[in-house]
């Protein structure tokens, strides 16, 4: 059985080890820096990117999660956890952990919408997903390597690069477990080239 940890320490965390399980996959919340060995992947869920990289390093993590994601292990990030896998973020001088090649803005839809929902044709998933925006990021531009699934708007909302999976919404938030499931394949894969 897989095991996917999920970054416990801010944001909607019980939602994401709910549809983890949901795709017969072990569950961890990870409050602890040594809970981090043993996992297969990661899902670094939303909550606010600026207090989630402040609880990050008071917390030791910072370190822990450059190699963690130099391992070799695929990383999963939803809204602000997209914000701190991006390369670059507008506005700011230095990225968060910078391993995915994608330029990412905050808050890009506006005040005015602060939070909506969208029907997305999400590209090796499916059609009809509805996602969860709420004060969402979106990916402003993206690397050659980079993938991008799918778009709201022409606006890029959910891309893979390698083994990194970036999200501007809240895919845990509905009972649609489709891009979870996408993720722990991606791990499954990952998993089986490491025993090769």
């Amino acid at each position: 059985m897989m095991k996917i940890g999920v970054l416990g320490l801010q944001g909607a965390v019980r939602e994401h080890v709910r549809s983890i399980e949901a795709c017969d996959a072990e569950a961890v919340v990870v409050k602890r820096v040594e809970q981090l060995d043993g996992l297969d992947g990661l899902i670094m869920p939303g909550g606010e990117s600026t207090t989630m990289r402040r609880l990050i390093d008071r917390y030791g993590f910072f370190e822990p999660l450059k190699e963690f994601a130099a391992s070799g292990k695929p990383m999963f990030g939803t809204c602000a956890g997209l914000i701190l896998l991006a390369r670059q973020i507008i506005g700011y001088d230095e990225p968060h952990l910078g391993v995915m090649d994608v330029i990412v803005e905050r808050n890009s839809f506006g005040r005015q919408k602060e939070s909506f929902e969208a029907d997305l044709n999400i590209a090796h998933v499916g059609d009809h997903f509805n996602a969860v925006f709420i004060r969402a990021p979106h990916i402003v531009e993206a690397g050659e390597d980079v993938e991008i699934l799918a778009k709201h708007n022409e606006r890029i909302v959910l891309a893979r690069h390698g083994r990194f999976l970036g999200c501007s919404f809240h895919p845990e938030l509905t009972d649609d477990h489709r891009l979870t499931a996408y993720f722990i394949e991606m791990v499954k894969e990952s998993k089986e080239k490491a025993v090769l």
